[in-house]
């Protein structure tokens, strides 16, 4: 059974977001007062209303807090947000995702009630950061306790020699969830490459170049593998 979602506020963010549930397949309820918004993304999802947000009683007549979920993407209108927030709150919608701008909106929204809140300028600046800081990380989740999972172009002196002789566990104290591999494929007539992941990897996997390694361990020793394999 396919999960319903409203995604409230479709500027990039929003968008994005109603596209991509869309695309895996759930039901997507995509809501904005712009008109354009609306007839942008109308083809895209089950269904695109132009409204008020923060009109109570639209948001009961098209159930939207009857949703699994309902992202809150507003963009510029705090304000909106919050009264739209408060709204859902008070109708026991099951799960409520809001986007904050900075620690003082994710202060309010945290005290009005809301317990998930998306910052998504603060993600990407640490994922630009990281990335200067060490070029080989392609993407990475934060833990607690100062772990990570990392996503890891293969560093250079580790081509061509196998999981055991690298010897990540023992040397680093890091684990290898997946590796993701480029293979040359034919589609359409034409040779593409694509990258396929190999599943859970033996001690006996030999690396390649261009591997990508997913890797989880504490971001000391990540640091360490990458400095002293590059």
């Amino acid at each position: 059974m396919s999960r319903r979602y409203a995604v409230i506020g479709l500027g990039q963010f929003g968008r994005a977001i109603a596209s991509v549930l869309s695309n895996k397949g759930a039901e997507v309820i995509a809501i904005d007062n712009s008109p354009a918004h609306i007839e942008s993304i109308k083809d895209d999802v089950a269904m695109a209303i132009c409204m008020d947000a923060t009109d109570r009683k639209a948001l009961i007549s098209h159930g939207i807090h009857e949703v699994d979920a309902v992202v809150l993407a507003i963009g510029k209108d705090f304000e909106a947000q919050l009264l739209c927030a408060a709204h859902l709150l008070e109708l026991n919608s099951k799960r409520i995702i809001a986007r904050s701008h900075g620690k003082h909106q994710r202060m309010i929204l945290e005290r009005l009630g809301v317990s998930e809140i998306l910052t998504p300028e603060d993600e990407v600046g640490k994922i630009v950061a990281e990335r200067l800081l060490n070029p080989s990380i392609l993407s990475f989740l934060e833990l607690p306790d100062d772990f990570e999972i990392v996503e890891i172009r293969a560093p250079k002196r580790i081509i061509n020699r196998s999981l055991e002789d690298v010897g990540l566990r023992d040397k680093y104290k890091l684990t290898v969830i997946t590796i993701k591999r480029e293979f040359k494929e034919i589609k359409n007539g034409e040779t593409v490459t694509e990258q396929h992941v190999l599943g859970v990897p033996s001690s006996k996997t030999m690396l390649t170049e261009n591997d990508t390694l997913m890797i989880f361990g504490q971001v000391k020793d990540i640091q360490r593998f990458t400095d002293i394999n590059e």
